[in-house]
């Protein structure tokens, strides 16, 4: 068994170690180069009560280089990257392929940090955005001209994709009336659009 491997395993059980730890992950289909990690959602963010979901493909050369972040689509892991597999509205997050722009996973890398080290550091990006330094430009132009419009946008997609709702009509108007909507526009956006979440959410946000 390689140093690498070892080293992997051994950080994966210190992840795994806490179970109150606000992050967390596991291999998948056992291969400990590939791995699913879990971040909640910072408590006095948008993304407060939000569960996300991580890719995460290590290089073979690990901890030397780290998972590097990449465009691509977010269901093809076809380079060593970390990307959010849940769908976040965050300027320093590309909406459209989940990549991360972030120091400590590019040039600040360093081999004395972990993996458990780079998800607490996604999570800290969570709550303290950049958009002086955007992987999305439209969210980060959001940001700055309309804060307010930003933080209701990120709760309605923290709402939608990073939060587990019943299926049933009422779960779905609850949704809505979470993010601030009151229960006769979120009804009736939601009849007009065959109680589909996503698409009632986003005509609301458009005014339409």
């Amino acid at each position: 068994m390689t140093f690498e491997h070892v080293r992997l395993e051994r950080e994966l059980k210190d992840i795994q170690r806490d179970p109150e730890s606000s992050v967390d992950a596991h291999t998948v289909d056992g291969d400990i180069y590939t791995w699913k990690g879990y971040i909640k959602g910072p408590i006095q963010t948008p993304y407060e009560g939000g569960h996300f979901i991580l890719g995460i493909k290590i290089p073979r050369d690990y901890p030397y280089n780290p998972p590097k972040v990449g465009p691509g689509s977010p269901a093809k892991l076809t380079r060593e990257q970390i990307h959010f597999e849940t769908k976040i509205w965050h300027p320093n997050i590309s909406s459209e392929t989940g990549a991360i722009c972030l120091d400590v996973l590019k040039n600040e890398w360093s081999p004395a940090l972990t993996i458990r080290t780079a998800l607490l550091s996604i999570q800290a990006l969570m709550s303290a955005p950049e958009p002086d330094d955007p992987q999305d430009a439209e969210v980060a132009s959001m940001y700055r001209r309309n804060y307010a419009e930003f933080v209701r946008t990120a709760k309605l997609w923290t709402a939608t994709f990073a939060q587990n709702r019943s299926e049933t009509r009422e779960g779905k108007i609850a949704t809505l009336l979470d993010m601030g909507i009151d229960r006769e526009t979120a009804v009736k956006a939601l009849e007009d659009n065959r109680w589909d979440t996503t698409v009632a959410i986003n005509r609301i946000i458009d005014g339409s």
